[in-house]
């Protein structure tokens, strides 16, 4: 199979009728940075800028033939797996994704596929930390889901070292809530902390900002670069996207991943 002229990246997610997340986040965000995006849609959703209405998980059979008809055309570069839909959809994309070990992962795991700490879906976590998580190359999490994850760890950095353990070869935890003045996320791998960044916090709330970072970690590691490289370019990125967001509704802001489409003018 011949090498495509750009960078091809198949992601896994849901489609999301407003643009702001989900599969159509995906599609913005590696175009914008120069990659093509193949689109394996796990869930039919209804949702507007206040949140979703409803979640319809695609059928088994029909995601192993989305997958299989693109795999056996187009060559990949990397795959991201956002929102899975079920647990028999997760087995079905840990099939298709074990029979490709050379080709980078990135995993975004957003609270509401683990459910919350109080009620955690632990049948939902024992198949992401078994199945998953020891063939990603990058995941990313928020605190809570870390924790969700990683049961019995008592502290964020003891949560990474396990998500480690487990076989994930970068973890970056995002620490997205509060009111400090900045975003810190943690960077781990090679068993170690390996670094911390701290963006400004902007103000309002964005929707599609966890798929906009992990879309552009693939397309970045699609392009050849090391995790650590695309992991940093691509905060860099996204935080961009949120500052020069756009409010099209009358709930969440989203991100302007296509920020850089269109100059102002200078007349």
């Amino acid at each position: 199979m011949r090498a495509p002229s750009i960078p091809v990246v198949m992601t896994f997610s849901s489609s999301d009728p407003t643009g702001a997340s989900g599969i159509q986040a995906d599609i913005e965000a590696l175009f914008g940075l120069g990659c093509h995006c193949t689109t394996i849609i796990t869930a039919i959703t209804a949702q507007d800028s206040l949140g979703v209405k409803d979640n319809t998980p695609i059928a088994t059979s029909l995601i192993i033939e989305q997958a299989r008809a693109v795999l056996n055309d187009i060559a990949i570069s990397a795959f991201k797996v956002g929102d899975i839909g079920s647990i028999e959809n997760l087995s079905a994309i840990y099939t298709l994704l074990k029979d490709h070990p050379r080709i980078p992962i990135v995993l975004h795991l957003a609270s509401h596929v683990v459910g919350s700490p109080n009620t955690p879906d632990t049948e939902m976590t024992t198949a992401l930390t078994t199945l998953l998580c020891p063939m990603t190359t990058v995941l990313t999490v928020d605190t809570d889901t870390a924790q969700i994850l990683t049961p019995g760890a008592d502290t964020l950095d003891a949560c990474a070292q396990k998500l480690l353990d487990i076989g994930c070869e970068r973890v970056l935890i995002k620490n997205c809530t509060g009111l400090e003045k900045t975003v810190e996320n943690t960077l781990y791998g090679n068993h170690r902390l390996l670094e911390k960044f701290s963006w400004e916090r902007i103000k309002g709330n964005y929707r599609g900002a966890g798929c906009t970072l992990t879309a552009s970690i693939a397309g970045l590691l699609a392009h050849g670069l090391d995790p650590t490289e695309a992991i940093i370019e691509a905060q860099k990125y996204t935080w961009d996207c949120i500052r020069q967001g756009v409010r099209l509704g009358i709930g969440s802001q989203l991100p302007n991943r296509l920020f850089w489409a269109r100059k102002p003018s200078t007349d």
